[in-house]
């Protein structure tokens, strides 16, 4: 279904009609000064070359709150050739993760630095419009990809809508194991005692019923997105740590259940941390999770 537009006047409504920009650079430089409000994602660097051997040049490059690299690519209308352009740049991201993480450095210092994580490095496509042949065909890449449709009405308003997403999965070494050191959420998880397993599924489901979520595996917890992340899940050896996008301070706290994390170091975004060990815990956090929903929309 195509997002349509409407203007209220009193009691009438008049559709207003979404255009192309004139120029994909125009759409580029907006997007790449608000990339943060618009994309969730802390802009790094413009036009990047790739160097003789890849021939091209990346349109964005930025870093997501999840500490995942991010490779944005524009097109002004639409062009099935978006989509293996960012495929083609990711494998030289891959093959550069030392320049990528000094140019990290360069813009927002070594603390974020530190904080990349390779395991699963996002691609965003913006344009105009995709095919159905262009969503059917992310779900078979095993990469974590968004489409994006963006829409200008006028000089005021621009729309970009999520039109398909897959999270892609934790990148492998060539053995098949998990290219990381440390145990990665999915490890945790396939070590936990059978009880968080369970918690967890019931978890899960609960917050992908929500509807336009979808979740992300990352090295160290389970990003729930609805746009941005709205919950991370870390799984620990007797419990689940929740990291919701909530204000601690308008919540009745309560040990051993709900702590304020604020200015404190955890993995995961949020300052609100439910600690989930039980069934009867998920059921009383139930009403957070919701909250931390609903507040991203």
């Amino acid at each position: 279904m195509v997002l349509r537009v409407f203007r209220r006047d009193g009691d009438s409504a008049t559709e207003l009609v979404g255009t192309a920009v004139l120029l994909e650079r125009d759409l580029q430089a907006y997007v790449e000064r608000n990339m943060a409000t618009l994309l969730g994602v802390r802009f790094l660097d413009t036009e990047v070359r790739t160097g003789p051997l890849h021939g091209g040049r990346i349109d964005s490059l930025g870093l997501d709150e999840d500490g995942s690299p991010v490779i944005v690519e524009y097109k002004r209308t639409r062009d099935h050739n978006v989509i293996n352009q960012a495929l083609f740049y990711l494998a030289w991201l891959r093959d550069h993760r030392d320049a990528f993480e000094a140019l990290v450095v360069r813009r927002l210092g070594q603390e974020a630095a530190a904080e990349v994580d390779w395991s699963n490095p996002r691609i965003i496509c913006i344009a105009a419009d995709y095919s159905r042949y262009d969503v059917h065909a992310i779900g078979e890449m095993n990469r974590r990809i968004d489409l994006v449709r963006y829409r200008a009405f006028g000089e005021e308003l621009l729309t970009l809508e999520l039109v398909a997403s897959v999270a892609g999965s934790a990148a492998r070494s060539g053995s098949g194991a998990l290219a990381v050191a440390r145990p990665t959420a999915e490890q945790r998880l396939a070590g936990a005692a059978r009880v968080v397993r369970a918690l967890y599924d019931d978890l899960d489901g609960r917050l992908l019923d929500y509807g336009d979520v979808h979740s992300v595996q990352l090295k160290q917890y389970v990003a729930y997105r609805r746009g941005p992340n709205f919950a991370s899940v870390k799984v620990q050896v007797s419990s689940l740590l929740v990291y919701l996008r909530l204000d601690p301070a308008a919540v009745d706290l309560e040990e051993g259940f709900t702590r304020d994390v604020h200015g404190i170091g955890h993995h995961g975004t949020g300052d609100l941390e439910v600690r989930i060990a039980s069934p009867a815990a998920l059921v009383r956090a139930a009403p957070l999770l919701r909250a931390a929903y609903e507040a991203v929309a």
